[in-house]
Formats: C-alpha cells, structure tokens, sequence
C-alpha cells in the first residue's frame, strides 16, 4: 500500500494520461480558434472546474483555506507567467522549421527542473535519481528526434529558444511548488487546490486581456464552442490538480521526469487510433524512458 508521500506517482501518472487527452482536444480545436485561442481555453474554461475541485477538496478534507503566506504569489506568478512564456516560445521556435529539434530540446525541461529546484527551493535530489533524470530525458529525445533531424541542431535560433521555453516550463513547474509549500495549516491536497484555483484565474485574465486587445475575434470564437472547450478546460484542470497535488508531495524534478511517461502514452495512443508503427529507434528511446522511471521511483 503506497504511503502518503508516495502518492505523487500516482498523481503523476494520472496527470500525465489527463494531459494526454487534453492535447488532443485542444488539437481539434486549433484550426477554429488558432494556437492561442486553442490553449487559452484550458484555462478559461478550466477555471470553473478548479472551483469544483477545490469545493470537493475542502468537503473530503474537512480543511478551511487560510491566507497563504507572503511569498506564495510570487511564486504563483513566476508559475503562472513563466508558463505562459514558455508556450510562446515554444510556439516560436516551432515556427521557424525545426518542429522535430525544438521538441527534443523541450524535454530538456526535467533536468532544467532538477537545477531550479535546487537552487530556489533547495530541494535535494539522490545521485540515483539525477543518473535517472538523464537517461529518462535521453530517452525522450532519441524517441523525438526523426531521421535527418540531427541535421536542426546547427539552426541557433530556434535551438536556443526551444531550450530557453524549457527553461520557462522548468521554471513554472517550480514556481507552482513554491506556491503551494506556502499555504500552511491545511492538507498538501487543500493546498495545492487552492493554488490552482488562483493560478487559473490569474492565466484567465492575463490572456482574456491579451486576446481582447489584440485578437477580439478570438475570444468570440472561443465562446461559440463554448461545448467542445467545456469538456477540454475540464480535462485541463483535471490534469492540473493531480499535477499540483505531486508538487504538494514531491520534488518538482521528480515529478517531470516521471511525466514523460507521456511520450509513452502519446505512442499508444497514436498506434491504436492512427494505427502508426514504432520504429526501432523509438523503441530504444522508449526502453531509456522506463529505465530511468523505474530507477527515480526505486530512488
């Protein structure tokens, strides 16, 4: 039987699987409302939904929510903006042709986490577990990089920008720890729903007014699929409390390098929807990925 602070991989695990089919509805989405409008509705919609589950939360845990303390809103808004920078990035550098190579360079982000977590929150990480977080990410870019790829490494700009919006997700995936280790007196669960309600909110307006000043119509739109966007905020914010709740218990590090189990998710779900084949290559990355997610949860 797991412990409580063993519950982060589960937490982990649905949360990744949630994000999964998050992304795959936000994808169907995005030729009606464009890449912005598309990834605003987890957001937007998903507010709702963060109530609801903080409502569930403080009726299961039988917590009242106290005031968090001085330092959670700078951490909740070096999260919620640095997340927020880091899709724009990463939808620059995808920009400029080198989809493939920026998305290698993306799953840099768990051991970008790993120096962050260190150095902000002071979160100590095992020899073992930082050997794991190597040969997991390795995995991931062997997996995502494709024949000739190697070839966009030479291409600076979007090298650079795809591992600076890792950076920015690396930073975000901190920032959220941060905020939600700074609301005391109440349940790690309680916490970190509290954290996502005002972390949504917060994304909420900050994009709202961006959309509303430079792209009306966006916001327009988004309000007359207002029915697919329900379901898709829904499973945005689903994804999001089980990610915030393995924060709650664990070193943000920990929790993204066992996130990419995603890629395997992601690869299952393409062979058995789009019947597409895993290569031999793919394979190998894969065979990285559980290794170095069996020896972080052995650690």
């Amino acid at each position: 039987m797991l412990s409580v602070a063993s519950l982060w991989i589960p937490f982990t695990l649905l949360a990744a699987a949630g994000q999964v089919a998050r992304n795959a509805m936000q994808r169907g989405l995005t030729a009606q409302l464009g890449t912005l409008g598309a990834t605003h509705i987890r957001f937007l919609f998903g507010f709702p939904f963060s109530l609801l589950f903080l409502g569930a939360v403080l009726i299961a845990t039988g917590d009242r929510p106290s005031w968090p303390q001085a330092g959670f809103w700078a951490w909740l808004v070096t999260g919620g903006l640095a997340q927020i920078l880091a899709t724009a990035l990463m939808l620059m550098a995808m920009n400029q042709r080198s989809f493939v190579v920026t998305t290698a360079y993306l799953k840099t982000e768990a051991i970008q986490t790993a120096v962050f977590g260190f150095v902000f929150l002071s979160d100590h990480l095992t020899t073992l577990k930082v050997a794991a977080i190597v040969i997991a990410t390795a995995g991931v870019v062997i997996t995502a990089l494709r024949p000739g790829g190697a070839r966009g490494f030479g291409d600076l700009k979007p090298t650079a920008l795809g591992l600076v919006a890792a950076a920015f997700f690396a930073l975000s995936a901190v920032g959220y720890r941060g905020a939600i280790l700074n609301v005391p007196g109440v349940s790690f669960a309680t916490a970190a729903s509290l954290t996502l309600v005002a972390t949504l909110l917060m994304q909420s307006i900050v994009l709202s007014v961006w959309l509303i000043a430079r792209s009306p119509g966006t916001m327009t739109a988004i309000f007359r699929l207002w029915r697919p966007s329900m379901m898709a905020g829904f499973m945005g914010a689903f994804a999001s409390l089980f990610w915030f709740f393995a924060f709650a218990l664990t070193a943000a590090a920990n929790v993204r390098t066992l996130a990419l189990v995603e890629v395997l998710f992601a690869q299952i779900a393409a062979y058995y929807t789009m019947k597409q084949r895993i290569s031999p290559r793919e394979l190998s990355g894969i065979a990285l990925i559980l290794i170095g997610v069996a020896m972080l949860v052995a650690g």
